[in-house]
């Protein structure tokens, strides 16, 4: 359904009844998501006071696209995101601004063109086959978790694009050193609505400096090593030999620790919450599934898939697209106007902070037809020509669009495509959506192994 900005109204009034403090405060730490007022799933903009604050909640995909879009330079990174991710990420692409955001992008994105992210897929291919022996190893109805199987498949291929295969890291350390640092965010953005300094004393604020140390050091130590060592074809020397095609400068080491630390960190985890949400829909609705296994196999899957075959999985591409829809793995967008604006009538003074909320635009029920439900074919080529460009937006929009999109979904067609054909996962809990930054499956998804029977025609040579 197109936008139409006038049939979502705005509502600018505080919630009708505001929770006890500590009870508000105890359910950001748990969940973000739970304090949302249910309104941003119908109007168009909202303003919620709580505190003394101001927080303009935007859904219209009109002023969307005005903010992210057609007036950008008038936005800044909000100071909550910059608590929540410049403690490990430093200045990279996702927390700086302005000519030091626009140097690195420029020098970066070559990097991530469709010819660049086709060299590496003979790596992700490999990195699903490795996954898909450990499951093969395992006897049919054994207990896993979606989430765990996917980050170790995304790690992998960390290893192999980032790394060649060559300067090994500790996988379940930084896996856990990850994990540390996402699950203390609640209180982070806690702490910054009290407006409380962010050396304030709070629960695993240890083991969340511990983890930011480590990842720090580790992703230095790692260009240490490369530079004194000899090149390799990956992305950690495609990082260090870049340069900016506008001055010739490459970037410093410092800038490289910072934005190998955000694909690292962010672009595995991003991409294993995507495939472990679309493995979760598909196991809800088995006719989709079995198109998926169809496609995959006429495609060379399991064992003759290439990187052309890949390319060709458009069904796939949908469903992933579908499974970003309901479960964004970037759940909300924060941005702080540098001077007044005006949004949807409603005057925003400098410095407010402002969420435009992924995972209620998303769902919105202005904008989607049976929003929470699963369909595919909201993605087919046609529909997209009647959905608003900014009513969905899983790797965000305008010049500060996700680098990594493309690598992201060729990544996760890729691993769909290798494992579906082999194996079904029934998911054994209802799983419950956590905005961590990323939106992480509330007890990682556990499930239950099943083999199936590869298709006569996939196996032969």
């Amino acid at each position: 359904m197109p936008s139409d900005s006038k049939a979502i109204p705005a509502r600018i009034v505080p919630p009708p009844v505001q929770p006890p403090l500590l009870r508000y405060l105890r359910t950001v730490v748990r969940n973000p998501l739970e304090v949302w007022p249910e309104a941003i799933y119908r109007d168009g903009i909202y303003v919620e006071r709580f505190l003394g604050r101001e927080a303009v909640f935007v859904m219209d995909p009109d002023l969307i696209h005005r903010m992210l879009v057609e007036e950008p330079e008038k936005y800044l990174k909000s100071e909550m995101m910059q608590r929540l991710l410049a403690p490990a990420l430093g200045a990279g692409m996702v927390t700086s601004d302005g000519a030091q955001w626009r140097r690195q992008r420029r020098i970066l994105a070559p990097l991530f063109r469709p010819a660049e992210v086709a060299r590496y897929v003979p790596q992700m291919l490999a990195a699903a086959d490795r996954e898909a022996a450990r499951l093969a190893a395992m006897p049919d109805g054994a207990p896993i978790s979606l989430s765990f199987e996917m980050m170790q498949t995304t790690f992998d291929i960390v290893a192999e694009t980032f790394l060649a295969g060559g300067d090994a890291f500790d996988v379940p350390a930084l896996a856990e050193a990850i994990d540390v640092y996402l699950s203390s965010t609640g209180w982070v953005v806690a702490l910054a609505q009290l407006r409380l300094p962010q050396n304030f004393p709070r629960p695993g604020r240890k083991r969340f400096l511990e983890a930011r140390d480590y990842l720090r050091r580790v992703t230095g130590d790692l260009v240490a090593a490369r530079r004194r060592g000899a090149s390799r074809p990956d992305l950690i020397q495609a990082f260090i030999d870049a340069r900016d095609e506008e001055t010739g400068e490459a970037m410093n080491d410092v800038e490289i620790v910072d934005n190998l630390l955000t694909f690292i960190a962010a672009g595995h985890e991003t991409t294993a919450l995507a495939l472990s949400w679309s493995f979760y829909l598909l196991s809800l609705d088995p006719a989709v599934e079995q198109r998926v296994v169809a496609e995959a196999e006429a495609a060379g899957a399991p064992d003759r898939l290439t990187p052309e075959g890949v390319a060709g999985l458009g069904y796939t591409r949908q469903v992933v697209s579908e499974a970003l829809r309901l479960y964004p793995a970037a759940p909300a967008l924060l941005r702080q106007p540098i001077e007044p604006v005006e949004l949807g009538g409603v005057k925003v003074r400098a410095g407010t902070q402002i969420f435009i909320p992924i995972y209620a635009v998303h769902r919105h029920r202005a904008l989607w037809e049976n929003p929470d439900a699963f369909d595919p074919e909201r993605f087919a080529p046609e529909a997209g020509r009647m959905r608003h460009r900014y009513q969905y937006i899983p790797f965000g929009g305008g010049p500060r669009i996700c680098i990594g999109m493309g690598f992201a979904l060729t990544e996760a067609a890729a691993i769909l495509a290798k494992l579906l054909p082999r194996f079904r996962f029934e998911v054994t809990a209802e799983p419950v959506p956590v905005a961590q930054i990323t939106l992480r499956p509330r007890n990682g998804l556990p499930a239950i192994l099943r083999h199936r029977e590869v298709a006569a025609s996939a196996k032969a040579a």
